[in-house]
């Protein structure tokens, strides 16, 4: 660690030391005020980036971030700063996550990467019809969301409730505090859950979410109407009270099943008992080395069922293997300040992409029922397996796409399944925290779509996360496919919370991550490769154009991209969209300084900290 930074983090150690001998005849504990509300923007909105000292938290909403800066003015650990945020995003950004869904969470405490698995679970009595019209084909993507058939068991508090027993130092129902203040007295609605509920098709059929988030004349509250949501705040008292049981059994429990099971026309199979049998899991984290700009690090993520880790330490790794370290960032457009990724750069991460994709689609699922080829997930980041896989990429000025990959072969595994067909990915949230002990968090969390199933209970909204498997259980040869649907099994994830390490001395690097789908494996490995390549701030790289190919058409962020470098890929045989690609990046970079923080301009995040 830098001699600088050890000697700020170690004046804020000894200043909280003191803190707490002044305190030492009470318990150390939260008092929480409410902060003025700002309302969030849900177009494009130029984000400063922020540095601070001591400590800091990134998260997708004003009022989340600040409850967490409150948590770690407290004296509250990242875990701590992380559900008291992640409970106040149940309330204010209801679409993407909450109490409802699921969450993968990494920390680090100084020397050792843990992960918590807070994935949602199919019913036990689910099968791999469960998304089969009577004719034996697929439903349609949202004629399987909406409603009851699409609601796993939610893991989110449980999986918080390990890590802060292993990693908390506040309290546990004091960190439910500032969401219960919050849902009780009311919080003024964004222009972005404004925006969103606009455009909503589904939400209001269900009578308990229609009259929650809509007027008696059927339209969304306005922007800045103060929304209360006693009914959380009753169900969050009960949490902090009992812990996890207060969600997965009893009162709260009896509800959710009863609407999963209860509707009208399409119920679901959530029952009681999956409810109180569920258990969020520790899992060794999935770590591979990256070097850039004449650096080496160790970048750490989720191990299956999340694909994240695996596809980004693929294509960063298959990156290396081509001239893409020898091209420079070019000029963007003119509406848009700052740089974007050149059409050669773009050509050969998007090639990387789709053999990483490939893959995925073939190999990647619930641990606990697909085996990883080889034996070991790694076989995937082999050095020579990308090295082989890179030598699949045309390089050079003409060189053209192969707009479709094929997976390949590692270990000289034989795979049992069949790839995935590509299925819509959605929602989601992001959370990134260092402390002032230099402890980190990096949590990605959701309900899957916008507005999950579209089923509220009780003051929250339950999740779609069964969608995530594959519709089709396998292809047309009868080959099942690795994440069809099967009783207990964790839904493959594209969900890349992700922690940055220098190699040589262990010193934490960064902490990031996003929401959206599949493309979060994207969003994220910009804002890594902006960071650790390009040497750009957290903002900077956050703030960079999107891209992404998930093996199919190369995808670019609309609007963002001067029309020399979208001919310059067409020319080359990518099929170019240009759309929407809306990220919500959070990531903090440790440096000698102290602290640098970038929030996504794309959505309503801030960074806070002291």
């Amino acid at each position: 660690m830098n001699t600088t930074f050890r000697h700020v983090l170690h004046l804020s150690v000894l200043a909280l030391a003191s803190l707490l001998a002044a305190c030492a005849n009470r318990p150390v504990s939260l008092s929480y005020t409410p902060p003025d509300q700002p309302e969030g923007s849900s177009g494009y909105t130029e984000k400063p980036g922020w540095t601070t000292q001591h400590y800091a938290v990134a998260a997708a909403n004003p009022l989340a971030t600040d409850a967490g800066a409150q948590v770690l003015k407290a004296g509250g650990s990242a875990v701590d700063a992380a559900i008291a945020v992640q409970m106040v995003l149940t309330l204010v950004e209801p679409q993407s996550s909450g109490i409802g869904g699921g969450a993968f969470l990494l920390h680090y405490d100084g020397k050792v990467v843990d992960t918590f698995d807070g994935r949602e679970t199919a019913p036990a009595t689910a099968d791999e019809k469960l998304f089969l019209k009577a004719d034996g084909k697929p439903m349609a993507f949202h004629d399987g969301v909406v409603g009851g058939r699409s609601v796993g068991t939610p893991g989110t508090v449980q999986m918080l409730a390990q890590a802060h027993q292993q990693h908390g130092k506040l309290p546990w129902a004091s960190l439910f505090e500032p969401a219960i203040q919050l849902a009780t007295q009311g919080f003024k609605v964004s222009r972005r859950l404004n925006t969103l509920l606009m455009g909503e098709k589904y939400l209001k059929n269900d009578p308990v979410a229609g009259q929650y988030f809509y007027d008696a004349a059927g339209q969304p509250w306005p922007v800045g109407h103060v929304l209360k949501n006693p009914e959380l705040a009753d169900v969050l008292k009960r949490i902090a009270a009992q812990g996890a049981r207060g969600l997965m059994e009893g009162e709260v429990a009896q509800a959710i099943v009863a609407k999963v099971q209860g509707h009208a026309s399409n119920p679901g199979k959530l029952s009681l008992s999956d409810l109180a049998q569920y258990r969020a899991r520790k899992r060794e984290a999935l770590c591979f080395d990256y070097a850039a700009a004449g650096k080496d690090y160790r970048v750490c993520g989720m191990p299956p069922p999340s694909s994240g880790a695996i596809a980004i330490g693929q294509i960063l790794g298959m990156l290396n293997q081509t001239q893409a370290a020898t091209l420079p960032l070019a000029s963007g457009v003119a509406e848009f300040s700052g740089l974007t990724p050149s059409a050669d750069w773009l050509h050969l991460y998007t090639e990387a992409s789709r053999l990483a994709f490939a893959d995925r689609a073939q190999y990647v699922g619930d641990p606990d029922f697909v085996q990883a080829p080889g034996g070991s997930w790694s076989t995937l980041l082999a050095p020579a397996y990308l090295k082989a896989r890179a030598s699949l990429i045309a390089q050079g000025p003409q060189g053209p796409s192969m707009r479709t990959a094929r997976p390949g072969n590692p270990a000289n595994a034989q795979s049992a399944y069949a790839p995935m067909p590509e299925q819509p990915e959605y929602g989601t949230s992001h959370i990134s925290i260092v402390d002032a002990n230099g402890h980190a968090v990096a949590m990605t969390t959701t309900i899957e779509d916008v507005f999950g199933s579209r089923q509220m209970v009780k003051g929250f909204l339950l999740n779609n996360e069964l969608t995530d498997f594959s519709f089709a259980p396998a292809d047309a040869a009868g080959q099942p496919i690795a994440n069809r649907v099967q009783p207990g099994k964790r839904p493959r994830s594209s969900m890349s919370p992700t922690l940055v390490f220098d190699k040589a001395t262990g010193k934490l690097v960064m902490s990031g991550g996003s929401p959206g789908g599949a493309v979060i494996i994207h969003y994220t490995a910009k804002t890594l490769y902006g960071v650790l390549n390009w040497g750009l701030t957290p903002q900077q790289a956050i703030s960079l154009p999107n891209f992404a190919s998930m093996n199919g058409p190369t995808l670019l962020e609309e609007k963002r991209f001067p029309s020399a470098t979208v001919e310059a890929l067409r020319s080359r045989g990518h099929e170019v969209r240009e759309q929407n690609l809306t990220s919500g990046l959070q990531a903090i970079q440790t440096t000698a300084q102290g602290l640098r923080g970038g929030a996504d301009p794309r959505r309503e995040g801030v960074v806070m900290g002291q």
